[in-house]
């Protein structure tokens, strides 16, 4: 009888501190306040609706952590500051405080423009001969953060190669709820050399000392974001496009009617979901991305889907893999060589490949890649050490594959890529600063025996 009530009691005994085991950890805090400090321009409310949280929320001790780490990370997934920190304090057993410090990037860039008109750095280096005759040049005035609600003004004008007039205006949000935006955007330009043709799966040019082609195209979008990570946008364009005479004799087929002047009307849909911890180099997440566009002119109605996916998975705290696919796919009335550039352009590029395109129908692409961090290195500012004491720069070495595939409808022994499997790999080092810098130096061989060192870059301003 001893026996099995000491028994009882131990059990009891293990239930009990069980049980307030378990509420300790599971013990719900109520979000009392969200202290926002250090942003001198940006609203309140845009810093908050980038929090997955809000005044007023239970949330077990575990939770908020998590949920402080993708706010740090959705704060600075908006290009606006330089630093983002995330933080609660606890102020009794039931309540915290968040505490969110922030350091605002620069917003307003007077930039002097200077940028190749081919493809890539490489191409424009070795094959055109850094040849000036090549190169925009001009200045673009761009304010983001223009009054505090995350909206961006562009304003350029750009000459040299392409003469080039550019206006573009977005507004993220234009209600309450902080669900839609609109943007509205104007492009004027004029050029006197043209690329007509592709020959060896390379680009072929013509050019004249008199503008032979010119154009414009006014859009304006509707976005709507329903939560933190997914975003849609619908936008309606119309735009006109006319070359010379000496443009249409060497290329009847340049524009999609066939003719020397083309107008069109066209509806574009996107839907995106993206949960990168970082949005210009991620090591942690993943994005969907689906577009349906479709061009309403005479004679040269397009349809065309884009989808893409990109998956980064940490396999140690300072390595990742890095997995994407993309998939374009058109259909149009006549053939034309406007509509059909496919491989090469865009978003559709092979490391390894950058001197070649390959036109057709569809085309499909993968790319998958081992990165490791070496490191970082930060240098101390000595000129301007209130606004930007120093800038740090990390360093990645990577390994990587590719495969591509270009169908067209068209046999064309001229350019062999097409209707092939598209295969490169090589090795490289990525280095990462601040306002989203990201330099890419790669060796990279193709599926041709081409060999390498090709360089990409970019900066998000």
């Amino acid at each position: 009888m001893f026996k099995s009530t000491s028994f009882k009691c131990l059990v009891l005994i293990f239930i009990f501190f069980g049980l307030i085991g378990y509420a300790q950890v599971h013990a719900q805090i109520k979000i009392s306040a969200i202290e926002v400090t250090g942003n001198k321009k940006t609203k309140d409310y845009i810093v908050k609706r980038e929090l997955p949280y809000k005044v007023g929320d239970l949330l077990s001790k575990d939770d908020l952590d998590s949920l402080n780490i993708v706010a740090q990370q959705q704060l600075f997934n908006t290009a606006l500051f330089l630093e983002t920190i995330v933080s609660s304090e606890i102020l009794d057993s039931t309540s915290a405080k968040i505490k969110i410090q922030l350091k605002e990037r620069w917003y307003f860039f007077p930039i002097p423009y200077f940028r190749w008109v081919d493809r890539n750095f490489n191409q424009w280096w070795n094959e055109s001969n850094r040849s000036l005759e090549r190169v925009n040049y001009g200045i673009n005035f761009r304010q983001a953060n223009a009054t505090g609600n995350n909206d961006k003004l562009t304003l350029g004008y750009i000459t040299g190669y392409t003469h080039q007039a550019i206006l573009r205006y977005q507004l993220p949000f234009i209600d309450k709820q902080l669900k839609y935006g609109m943007g509205l955007g104007w492009a004027q330009f004029n050029q006197k050399e043209v690329n007509y043709a592709t020959l060896g799966n390379k680009q072929v040019f013509f050019r004249t000392e008199n503008i032979i082609r010119k154009g414009y195209r006014g859009n304006a979008n509707l976005t709507y974001r329903p939560n933190l990570f997914e975003r849609h946008a619908l936008q309606v364009g119309i735009g006109n496009e006319s070359i010379s005479d000496s443009a249409f004799a060497i290329a009847p087929n340049l524009l999609p009617n066939h003719k020397k002047s083309f107008s069109y009307v066209d509806i574009n849909w996107s839907y995106s979901k993206v949960r990168f911890d970082y949005n210009a180099y991620p090591t942690k997440g993943a994005s969907t991305e689906i577009a349906l566009s479709q061009r309403f002119s005479k004679e040269s109605n397009l349809s065309a889907i884009q989808f893409r996916q990109i998956v980064a998975h940490p396999i140690a705290p300072n390595r990742f893999v890095f997995l994407e696919s993309l998939t374009i796919g058109r259909t149009m009335q006549q053939s034309n060589y406007s509509d059909r550039k496919l491989m090469g352009y865009g978003l559709m590029q092979m490391n390894g490949l950058e001197y070649y395109v390959v036109d057709g129908n569809a085309a499909t692409l993968f790319k998958a890649a081992i990165h490791q961090r070496i490191g970082s290195y930060t240098i101390i500012n000595p000129l301007t050490k209130k606004f930007l004491p120093s800038v740090k720069y990390t360093f990645w070495i990577k390994a990587f594959t590719q495969l591509g595939y270009v169908y067209s409808s068209e046999k064309n022994k001229a350019n062999p890529l097409a209707n092939s499997l598209l295969r490169t790999a090589g090795i490289g080092v990525d280095i990462i600063s601040i306002y989203d810098f990201v330099l890419n130096v790669e060796y990279s061989i193709n599926q041709l025996g081409d060999k390498g060192l090709y360089l990409h870059s970019g900066i998000n301003f």
